[in-house]
């Protein structure tokens, strides 16, 4: 082999099974091999392909990252590199082989050049070993019951700084734990402009694709929205399941919808996301491989055909506005009690069902979950002169919540534009609150809120910095916490002057105090 490379000045490599068979013969270029396609599909987590590949470098470089691709994303028994000395003889071999995962990433182990003729590999016990510990290694694995594993990405177009990108990803992490997967890796890429097939770059995805099988994932998840083409595109390269961000929230929302309008939304929502993805969908859209972004109310409609799925699209429209028919006269029969109504508000997560319970001593749900809250709750809270408000606690929003969605629970978010004024529930607690902040306002004057007097509440002032009083005093909120209730009392003055100025306003009212 070295003679004949050096006489071509091309490399040569050779695939042996392990009975020591050569499979294939391989002549390349003086810088590259092109390997013969030895199966798209996985070799398998646990075992390797059962062939070893032995092959020549010409220009004296040693093991490539093209070399260790190959070995790991063809689960190659082990790979060789020989060197050619001047006269054409093999000098030395470079031996690379895959490993069980490690704490710190390393997936494979490169043994330092040996000479050929020193070389000492009993390779039947060699590999008989290193299986043995890929099977333990699964055995831990699939000890994992029901664990999603997933690999988060981040593609960005915009020069943000990392903490921007660092906030984002944590905001997924979270998003992820409350549909029930852990992140065990994440991908973060920055491009003039997304790939149009792939998103991410050629070599990004070579990159996805290896961590994936090091991390033994399950699910692929980009930070932003993905067209039906890229989630086929990807989902073909890394041969798993793949995800966007508005499709594990809409997984969330059907993990969560509880009530019956919940559960018609959710497949409202989930139609018109799945729509434009039945025409020539892969496995990443049927109802067979299920779990994340696969399961809710409307799972058993995702293999209808386009009219089908229009026809009940439509069909949950109209239900939808009934609801919302009836959600105002509701309303109607709240105001004609004549109490004013206050809409909670604020991003997910923020404390603002905590807040109610604290307020009406209530025990609604309340998680440290994104979404843990999706229908509306309504509460009656009586102040000390007899002044009596409706409290209502509503849907937490996100930054860049899917349209379907918004639309899809447009009976749900009419409770903000009827209330009389919104409590803007603010955690002060996490970094970047004021992006959350701003997120909110953006969503309320897409809703037509914006209008609305409010009172702006910075919560969880227990766990914030040491500033977040000024910062409270600047930004004119009240600050408290809603696990504390005795710092409660400036907020309840303060929503007690209020329900007392619209009393004022409205006869109607007065007839409670």
């Amino acid at each position: 082999m070295a003679a004949i490379s050096q006489e071509l000045r091309r490399q040569v490599g050779v695939i042996l099974d392990r009975r020591g068979q050569v499979q294939h013969v391989i002549v390349g270029d003086s810088d590259k091999l092109v390997l013969p396609d030895l199966g798209r599909q996985r070799a398998g987590r646990s075992r390797f392909r059962g062939v070893r590949l032995v092959h020549t470098h010409v220009l004296g470089e040693p093991l490539s990252r093209d070399d260790l691709t190959d070995l790991s994303l063809l689960q190659l028994d082990l790979i060789g590199v020989l060197q050619i000395a001047t006269d054409g003889r093999a000098a030395s071999i470079e031996v690379a082989h895959l490993i069980p995962p490690t704490p710190t990433g390393e997936v494979w182990e490169v043994l330092p050049p040996t000479d050929v003729a020193a070389l000492d590999l009993d390779f039947d016990g060699f590999i008989t070993d290193l299986e043995d510990q890929f099977a333990e290694t699964q055995r831990v694995v699939e000890s994992r019951e029901g664990e999603v594993r997933a690999i988060a990405v981040h593609v960005t177009s915009e020069p943000t700084d990392a903490s921007s990108v660092q906030r984002s990803l944590d905001e997924l992490r979270e998003l992820a734990r409350t549909a029930g997967v852990s992140i065990v890796d994440t991908l973060v890429q920055r491009r003039r402009e997304p790939d149009p097939r792939y998103v991410i770059g050629r070599g990004k995805l070579e990159e996805l694709v290896l961590d994936t099988m090091h991390h033994d994932a399950d699910l692929v998840i980009f930070d932003q929205d993905l067209s039906p083409s890229q989630v086929r595109s990807i989902g073909d390269a890394v041969e798993l399941k793949v995800i966007d961000r508005s499709q594990l929230i809409l997984d969330i929302f059907a993990q969560r919808a509880t009530s019956g309008a919940g559960k018609l939304q959710v497949e409202l929502a989930q139609l018109k996301y799945l729509l434009p993805r039945l025409s020539g969908r892969n496995t990443a859209l049927s109802r067979l491989t299920g779990g994340i972004g696969g399961r809710g109310p409307g799972e058993t409609k995702l293999e209808i055909d386009r009219r089908r799925a229009k026809d009940r699209i439509t069909a949950l429209q109209r239900r939808i506005e009934e609801l919302s028919k009836q959600r105002a006269n509701r309303r109607r029969r709240r105001q004609e009690g004549t109490a004013p109504v206050i809409a909670i508000v604020g991003y997910t997560n923020a404390g603002k069902s905590t807040l109610l319970n604290a307020l009406t001593n209530s025990d609604v749900l309340a998680e440290d979950k994104l979404f843990a809250t999706l229908d509306p709750t309504t509460r009656r809270l009586r102040f000390p002169n007899e002044v009596e408000i409706v409290l209502t606690d509503t849907v937490g929003f996100i930054r860049d919540l899917p349209e379907d969605l918004v639309a899809a629970f447009k009976a749900t978010l009419e409770e903000l534009t009827e209330a009389d004024f919104l409590l803007h529930v603010v955690d002060v607690s996490t970094e970047g609150w004021d992006e959350r902040m701003a997120a909110v306002e953006r969503i309320l004057h897409e809703l037509g809120a914006d209008e609305k007097p409010r009172i702006l509440v910075f919560n969880k002032m227990d766990r914030a910095p040491e500033n977040a009083a000024n910062l409270a005093r600047a930004r004119g909120a009240i600050p408290v916490s809603a696990l504390e209730r005795a710092s409660l009392r400036p907020l309840t003055d303060v929503m007690m002057a209020e329900a007392a100025r619209l009393g004022a306003q409205q006869p109607a009212y007065r007839r409670l105090w």
